[in-house]
């Protein structure tokens, strides 16, 4: 039985096949390995994004909730109910103008973008190989028809 495997033109077959079939478990394991590590960074990253981005709105919110009591109770009386008015509308712009850069931001961001570089790479290596494998193929079947 492994004499058979060893000769006859399926051997080459074989071989390629087993070739292609060890580089995909090979490509599939370094992938998955890259994306876990990828992972792991950005969770990493988040967590530490979100607790900092937190930290800073608290203290921004207490900064500007003294801020306006002093702004209240250093304008008179009469100006009072127009100052009011227009820090909350100067505090509802930034607060858009943030929301947009936030949104904008989030959209930019590359999640496992070595991930896809490589997944790209590993399918044009692949191509490759099924390129040359075709090629072989035509070359056999020229040898065959020549004898």
């Amino acid at each position: 039985m492994t004499d058979q495997q060893n000769q006859g033109p399926g051997k080459g077959i074989l071989t390629i096949g087993q070739r292609i079939l060890t580089l995909i478990v090979g490509m599939v394991e370094t992938r998955i390995r890259l994306a876990v590590v990828e992972l792991e960074q950005e969770k990493a990253n988040i967590i530490q994004l979100l607790m900092m981005a937190g930290i800073t709105l608290l203290l921004a919110a207490f900064a500007l909730m003294n801020l306006l009591v002093l702004i209240v109770w250093a304008i008179d009386p009469q100006y009072r109910l127009t100052a009011v008015a227009t820090t909350t509308g100067v505090l509802f712009l930034l607060a858009i103008i943030g929301a947009v850069w936030t949104l904008s931001k989030a959209r930019k961001s590359t999640l496992l973008s070595a991930t896809r570089e490589e997944l790209q790479a590993d399918r044009n290596i692949l191509e490759k190989v099924q390129h040359d494998i075709h090629e072989e193929e035509k070359t056999r079947k020229k040898e065959q028809e020549r004898e």
